[in-house]
């Protein structure tokens, strides 16, 4: 196999995380992605089982983020990405920085997230960590 047919798991963890961002918040403001890209990394760091392990696996999780869940309409666009998409290229951009520790995080440690348009029933009731571009994020100690 040629080297540059070789994708190492850093590279394949970029690009998870990559399309998870565009999957997720491509329409949303550059703040809202690296919010997104944050809260995947705490994740990350947690190590809580059903949140995945590693980067591809937090993002990978069963009904954690719904463009990697099959019946949802965000998983066909996966596969419609246009070449050149710009989203695609900023995400791509966020991803770097946030597996290389470049990232700040504005979500003051956040592990959950939700639209601001609906409000799921684990999150009545509980204080928001930040709210940005359209996303509210939370905490897990603020869920208990």
């Amino acid at each position: 196999m040629s080297a540059a047919l070789h994708v190492g798991p850093r590279e394949a963890a970029a690009e998870t995380l990559a399309l998870t961002l565009w999957g997720e918040a491509a329409d949303r403001p550059v703040r809202a992605i690296e919010a997104l890209a944050a809260l995947v990394m705490n994740r990350v760091r947690a190590g809580v089982p059903h949140w995945g392990m590693g980067v591809a696996g937090v993002c990978r999780a069963p009904f954690q983020f719904p463009c990697w869940n099959r019946n949802h309409p965000r998983h066909a666009r996966l596969r419609e990405i246009p070449p050149g998409d710009a989203a695609l290229a900023i995400c791509r951009r966020i991803a770097a920085r946030a597996l290389a520790g470049a990232l700040p995080d504005p979500t003051a440690g956040a592990t959950h997230v939700h639209d601001a348009a609906v409000l799921p029933g684990w999150a009545l009731g509980r204080p928001a960590a930040a709210e940005i571009g359209g996303l509210c994020f939370y905490r897990a100690e603020d869920l208990t």
